[in-house]
């Protein structure tokens, strides 16, 4: 993984002696104890990173199998044998061990903005790394290193996926597809994920993508009460339960329940090649 990292100081190579990272020119990151790198040089804006509640409601949904399909697809959508898999925006290195797993010489790097996501990416797989770093700045990652990058319901920035890309390596987005929770987004009136997305990805890689091809998966779920709360809690959502009374809707949904509530779960991944 080092071979593939830049100091986010000054972009020189990384060594790694012991437990953290050093450049040629001296800068040093120590590990966290959990494992992870911090390379961040300033505070994150409050909003921004999932907190320590989204990351255990997704690390408990997840671990339910819900999302399985989703990880497969990603999985069967990966051509070749990679040796790098840079997972952008990873949250607890769910799909990126799921990859792993299919692919026993790659390695992955997990790069996500969460203190608490990457306490869990840091521990996903035997094979993979994890990086604290904002998304929206130039990378940390070497130009052309990675054979793979995912974007899994995570911020798009083309132009540096285009940088750390090999010529001939693929760019795998995820997302929700038409459909996606729909029977709770009526009921709880939540975030429209997928109103206008495709037109907006399309706009957001055209000038450095092209697309290869686009695949579905769509499956129904029968949910638990506890479950309803983590897929609600474990996302953006999250960030808006004390807004427009969505805490109290969940809260009345899932008391009212006597059994399990059938759910659509239904997500697209895109493939794209680097343009020239």
């Amino acid at each position: 993984m080092a071979r593939a990292l830049r100091c986010s100081v000054c972009h020189a190579p990384f060594e790694a002696p012991g437990n953290g990272l050093r450049c040629g020119r001296g800068h040093s990151f120590d590990a966290a104890k959990q494992g992870y790198v911090n390379l961040l040089h300033a505070k994150v804006a409050a909003g921004t990173a999932d907190t320590t509640e989204m990351v255990a409601a997704r690390t408990a949904f997840l671990g339910s199998g819900f999302y399985a399909p989703l990880a497969g697809l990603l999985a069967d959508s990966v051509p070749g044998e990679p040796d790098l898999v840079v997972d952008a925006g990873a949250g607890t290195g769910y799909y990126l061990a799921r990859v792993l797993d299919r692919f026993a010489a790659a390695t992955g790097l997990a790069l996500d903005v969460s203190a608490a996501a990457l306490r869990k990416a840091a521990k996903a797989h035997p094979r993979a790394g994890a990086i604290g770093w904002n998304l929206w700045e130039p990378w940390p990652v070497a130009d052309a290193t990675a054979d793979v990058v995912l974007n899994v319901f995570a911020p798009r920035n083309a132009a540096e996926f285009h940088r750390v890309l090999c010529p001939d390596g693929v760019l795998l987005v995820a997302g929700p597809a038409s459909g996606h929770l729909g029977e709770l987004a009526s009921t709880l009136g939540l975030l429209d994920a997928e109103s206008g997305k495709e037109k907006r990805l399309g706009a957001t890689l055209g000038s450095h993508f092209e697309l290869v091809s686009r695949r579905e998966t769509t499956h129904a779920a029968e949910l638990t009460a506890e479950q309803v709360r983590h897929v609600v809690t474990m996302g953006p959502n999250a960030h808006h339960l004390h807004r427009d009374g969505l805490g109290e809707r969940l809260a009345e949904l899932t008391a009212s329940m006597t059994g399990t509530l059938t759910v659509t779960t239904s997500f697209h991944v895109s493939a794209y090649r680097r343009s020239p």
